[in-house]
């Protein structure tokens, strides 16, 4: 990319300089020093970004505002859509609520009566296209060729034509896997539909906006293709979006809500009483606040309203985001360095990658225009329970200091190196997930649940990997809820010795560390979900905020659940004997017996985003 970036721009550069770069950058991620995110790994350098030059995939956040719905009411749902289908993670609000009309739409009349049929193409850009075309017939009063000319309040929609969508089982070439057949996209046309005639000829709602999203969301992982995820936020005061997974009162959102984490954009001052007791039923909504992300950098700093445009974050909250804005984030794992200045070098080439996919533009010319000015990345730390437990909590934060001031020494380098804009924020703490299990390292700042655990991953039953997981020994057995599509696939974790966990850490030593990363290194946010016991922390949750607030910028909660709360939860903990057992039965993987498909065959975690988790039913908690 660099390269190619030389040669567009007619720059010089040392071609041998940046081929020892290469070599070292590819030494530590071998070693797992530092890794690119999992959409790097699996597209960077390939003909997706090569040839397609869909540099979008290579990012892994994004966020889309829909206070302008009203001048194109398909536009954020379609960025939505498009950018869940190339894995990349996306916030949005509700801003949009109340700006336009929902219409109702006649029946599609057969092509013979004069009604066009649409022939969705088999592509991306084809399934795309028709939520388009669905969702202007809805929303969009001025498009002549969808009104009704005997009801001027009715639209009428062209008639679907699925036949070019390829056959469940056939090879998807360019993303990898294989297609699930038109069914799913059949499913989503038809639920919106049916959603949004119970709601003809009223204001579009927070309730609206918010299922549209999830429905994309859940026809996007349906497939078993994509691995994306959602984050709405939504007002406060907003009795509506509050209670939008209290599924007692919304029991049909229950099949698609779990899509999203749901936050609400606090205000600084607020009272949180009231939704607390939310939170302390099943851990939403999250908080985010705007103020924080639009004035400061690290919260150690003054104010300097860089990000005065932000309007939102990604769906973990690790990243202050404009509209339309993508992000690529990179991992450093403290705990494979000796040295400072070994960790040091790590930084610098993390930051490197980083700040080169930032020279890839994307096909949405809103992006681009936001992106090639903030240039925004996301160097993150994990494992950093195991650092402290290592060395202690004073070579944290000196490491942490000299990390972030080589952050900014390489982006002014990097910067002078591409003639591109200084990046408007630089770091983060991610939660992470299959990259820092990758690397043997808990999760961004989370604590593990228990020294010995579960992890279960789900997966297409179709994926070529599971007969090599099966003759390794791992215990595979039908994903609650899809059985025919899906399998999890558990993985027993030891995470070692001196590693405290969860039991041994309260709600506020957690909300401590992650106020002092917001102090020492991330200038974006510290995506922190904080576990509590609702017996005895829940009562606590406001008083928490209330101190908190002017000391983070965003932050989730969830209950402790018990063994079992519900079935094949993502991480749960286990003894040592079962620990031993489960591990005695493993072979090393051989990958040479079976073909592996390129492509992403995991599927997102039901109930859970990384180390948050969206509990399935309020009752169920309430129940615990």
């Amino acid at each position: 990319m660099q390269i190619d970036w030389f040669a567009k721009t007619q720059l010089s550069y040392d071609a041998s300089a940046l081929q020892i770069e290469a070599q070292e950058m590819y030494d530590r991620i071998f070693h797992m020093k530092f890794l690119p995110p999992g959409r790097g790994l699996w597209a960077m350098g390939t003909p997706l970004t090569k040839e397609r030059k869909l540099f979008a995939a290579l990012n892994n956040c994004a966020f889309v505002s829909t206070a302008d719905l009203a001048k194109d009411p398909s536009k954020p749902f379609c960025f939505l859509m498009d950018a869940s289908m190339l894995g990349v993670g996306v916030g949005f609000d509700t801003r949009g609520a109340g700006s336009v009309i929902v219409r109702s739409v006649s029946s599609s009349p057969s092509a013979a009566s004069g009604v066009p049929v649409h022939v969705v193409e088999d592509s991306r850009e084809g399934w795309v296209e028709s939520l388009r075309i669905l969702l202007t017939a809805y929303l969009d009063p001025d498009i002549p060729q969808y009104s009704n000319r005997t009801n001027a309040n009715s639209n009428v929609m062209p008639q679907f034509d699925y036949s070019q969508i390829r056959s469940a089982g056939a090879l998807i070439k360019g993303f990898g896997g294989v297609s699930q057949g038109p069914q799913i996209l059949k499913d989503l046309h038809q639920s919106i539909s049916q959603l949004l005639e119970t709601r003809a000829n009223q204001p579009i709602s927070v309730t609206s906006i918010v299922d549209i999203m999830n429905l994309i969301g859940k026809c996007v992982v349906s497939g078993n293709i994509r691995r994306t995820a959602e984050i709405a936020f939504g007002d406060p005061e907003s009795e509506e979006y509050i209670s939008l997974k209290d599924y007692t009162v919304n029991p049909e959102r229950a099949s698609y809500g779990w899509t999203s984490n749901n936050s609400v954009f606090a205000t600084l001052g607020m009272n949180y009483s009231r939704i607390c007791e939310n939170v302390r039923a099943n851990g939403e909504p999250g908080f985010a606040w705007l103020e924080n992300m639009q004035a400061y950098g690290r919260m150690s700093e003054p104010k300097n309203f860089r990000d005065y445009r932000a309007r939102g974050g990604n769906p973990c909250l690790e990243q202050t985001l404009e509209s339309f804005e993508l992000c690529c984030l990179v991992e450093v794992f403290p705990m494979k360095h000796d040295t400072e200045e070994d960790f040091l070098r790590s930084v610098q080439l993390a930051m490197t990658y980083a700040k080169t996919v930032t020279l890839g533009s994307t096909h949405w010319p809103e992006s681009n225009a936001v992106m090639l000015r903030n240039r925004r990345i996301g160097t993150s730390l994990s494992g950093i329970a195991q650092f402290i437990a290592a060395k202690g909590m004073g070579v944290l934060k000196d490491w942490c200091e000299a990390g972030y001031e080589t952050v900014q020494q390489q982006d002014r380098l990097l910067s002078e190196r591409f003639a591109i804009p200084r990046s408007v924020k630089t770091t983060c703490i991610k939660p992470s997930g299959t990259v820092s299990l990758l690397a043997g390292s808990t999760p961004g700042m989370h604590y593990p649940e228990s020294r010995y655990y579960m992890r279960r991953i789900r997966m297409a039953k179709s994926s070529d990997q599971i007969p090599i997981l099966s003759a390794a020994g791992y215990h595979i057995e039908p994903a609650e809820g899809d059985v025919e599509r899906t399998v999890v696939v558990s993985i027993p974790v030891d995470v070692g010795e001196g590693v405290r966990t969860l039991d041994d850490v309260t709600m506020w030593e957690q909300l401590a560390l992650a106020a002092f990363l917001q102090a020492h290194w991330a200038d974006n946010q510290v995506s922190c979900t904080v576990t509590f016991d609702p017996m005895t922390e829940a009562s606590q949750l406001s008083q928490a905020l209330d101190l908190y607030q002017y000391q983070l910028k965003g932050v989730s909660f969830l209950p402790r659940l018990q063994l079992g709360a519900y079935p094949q939860m993502p991480y749960e903990s286990i003894t040592k004997d079962e620990y031993e057992e489960q591990y005695a039965r493993l072979k090393p993987l051989n990958i040479s017996t079976g073909k592996v498909m390129a492509g992403h065959d995991e599927v997102p975690d039901k109930f859970c985003d990384a180390a948050g988790c969206a509990i399935e039913t309020t009752e169920r908690v309430k129940e615990l």
